[in-house]
């Protein structure tokens, strides 16, 4: 299970606090001091689940046998990123949809295995919102036993697919 994910932003408050009002939640100032300008957006579920919003061009780097990790800055970052997430929110899809209109995002309804809400926050980072309704098809989908047989099946084809 993921609690925890940090990204970054241009704008760190404001995208902290609409990830806060698609959780149904709050954001705050990040709590350690030496990350100013960074925030965090909380549902206050029971999971304890946050996301980190930081600077843009803010890195993590592997730290120091004393320090666990550390930050930099770099100029050079690409605006996007690899690194995307598909969070359950208590919010409805007409919702979400709203309040991404609302900042300019770019969002698309993508179906598959599952539905999700593509939100890219300020167009460059990709969240996948799973609603109530949404989140129930994930984990359908994702039951251990089911998920196993599917990663099996595709794993297989792939392998004859490759071959040939």
């Amino acid at each position: 299970m993921i609690h925890h994910l940090s990204i970054t932003a241009h704008k760190p408050q404001h995208v902290a606090q609409v990830l806060a009002e698609l959780f149904q939640g709050e954001s705050f100032p990040f709590p350690a001091p030496s990350f100013p300008d960074s925030y965090v957006a909380v549902p206050l579920d029971a999971y304890g689940t946050t996301v980190d919003v930081h600077p843009f061009m803010t890195e993590l780097i592997p730290g120091t046998e004393a320090n666990g990790f550390q930050h930099q800055q770099n100029p050079d970052s690409s605006s996007y990123t690899a690194t995307h997430a598909a969070i359950s929110v208590p919010t409805r899809e007409e919702q979400i949809r709203a309040i991404a209109a609302r900042e300019g995002w770019r969002s698309v309804d993508r179906g598959g295995f599952f539905d999700v809400i593509e939100v890219w926050l300020e167009n460059r980072v990709l969240i996948e919102l799973l609603s109530p309704a949404f989140a129930s098809q994930y984990l359908a989908f994702m039951e251990a036993q089911r998920l196993k047989q599917f990663l099996t099946t595709a794993a297989l084809k792939r392998m004859v697919h490759h071959a040939n």
